[in-house]
């Protein structure tokens, strides 16, 4: 279960998305540089032909060849949602994952358009199958966010059929089909104008998305007033309202909800679904028009991470440590053993988390690559001494 939105503003696209993935699996933020084409190309369950790669940053569950979300070098963000239709994904052999299928757009497109091109175009060639958890089989199909400076598209899937919508000013996708016939694009089986929620699966509650896409599509309503550090805070929303935006109050804390209600209200954006899922990774993306874009990364659930400034190619190493990863999902487990340990856990991050913002925002007009990559360097020394006074 994931929540993936993006919002334009005037000066591009900004992207975000949670990662929502089984407890204890690790998740990392790597820089992949670019790459001449092989004969072949071995994805997760499926061997296909290569092609030339884009250089990207992406996260990546470490189990997998793919990635949950991630930006490339031409500024085209991508990320991923787990989907229920009407198809049986258990029925369907092992072929390409929605992971897969974010990192082969990652590496093959040049702008949100061709993004799409290459995943319905591998979907329908290769089709969807196999399981996207390690410990127990759990195929499934999968919605997705693709974005650009300048636009992007909603495209949400069901084995080799699909359909898709520009997201306009902006758009929200969680663990639903959310299309209806205002789709503009679709696979040559779904008829003009047919309703795409005709594919959602009709005995599996909406609740357990919905309460998550009213947080984050208030967030896409904002338009010209977001910013990435409201996109934070809004992947941080446990439920009653975004907070813990970089440069806020430390002391300001909404803590995980204690149970899931009826209503299914306790699955919230910041993931805290007791020993079954969390967030294991988020990130927030600026994406700029005629630019080079700019990167948020954090390991672990938002509410006890930090979201790391990246100026990619320039991208701290330790984010691609399993055991750094590790030392923050140490301190997710403490809050949900007791909830109002959290403050304390915000008290020493959320400074080192402004400081960081701030110079990084210092830097990035000049757009000299030296400071950047000297920045960059800096970081996980003060993000290590945090992590160290907190006793992970």
């Amino acid at each position: 279960m994931c929540d993936t939105l993006c919002v334009a503003t005037g000066h591009g696209m900004l992207f975000a998305k949670n990662s929502d993935r089984p407890i204890g699996e690790a998740q990392v933020v790597e820089h992949n540089e670019a790459r001449a084409a092989g004969p072949a190309l071995r994805t997760q369950y499926l061997t296909i032909p290569d092609a030339d790669a884009y250089a990207f940053v992406g996260s990546r569950p470490t189990w997998l060849w793919g990635v949950e979300h991630g930006v490339n070098e031409h500024g085209v963000a991508i990320g991923n949602e787990k989907i229920w239709t009407v198809d049986d994904p258990r029925t369907f052999p092992p072929a390409l994952i929605g992971m897969d299928l974010v990192r082969l757009a990652l590496e093959r497109a040049p702008d949100a358009d061709a993004a799409v091109d290459v995943v319905t175009s591998l979907i329908e060639e290769h089709g969807q199958g196999g399981s996207g958890e390690a410990d127990h089989d759990e195929p499934y199909f999968s919605s997705f966010l693709v974005a650009d400076a300048r636009g992007g598209w909603v495209v949400e899937t069901s084995g080799r059929t699909w359909a898709a919508r520009p997201v306009g000013s902006g758009a929200a996708i969680s663990n639903r089909v959310t299309l209806r016939a205002d789709w503009t694009q679709a696979s040559a089986d779904v008829a003009p104008g047919r309703d795409f929620d005709e594919w959602r699966a009709p005995d599996v509650p909406t609740g357990i998305a919905d309460h998550r896409l009213a947080a984050t599509t208030a967030t896409v309503e904002r338009a010209g007033a977001a910013d990435p550090r409201w996109l934070v805070a809004t992947l941080r929303h446990h439920g009653e309202r975004p907070w813990g935006a970089p440069g806020s109050d430390p002391a300001d804390v909404s803590p995980p909800p204690a149970q899931i209600e009826p209503d299914l209200s306790g699955v919230t954006v910041c993931m805290h679904v007791r020993d079954l899922q969390t967030t294991a990774a988020s990130m927030v993306a600026q994406l700029s028009d005629g630019g080079r874009s700019r990167i948020w990364a954090c390991l672990g659930t938002p509410c006890t991470g930090v979201f790391v400034p990246c100026f990619p190619p320039a991208v701290p190493r330790e984010l691609a440590d399993p055991a750094q990863w590790a030392r923050f999902d140490a301190l997710r487990v403490r809050v949900e053993l007791e909830a109002e340990r959290l403050g304390a856990v915000r008290a020493v991050l959320g400074p080192i988390e402004t400081e960081l913002w701030d110079e990084a925002d210092a830097i990035a007009p000049r757009d000299d690559r030296d400071a950047e990559r000297r920045f960059v360097a800096t970081v996980w020394a003060r993000v290590d001494h945090g992590l160290r006074r907190l006793g992970v």
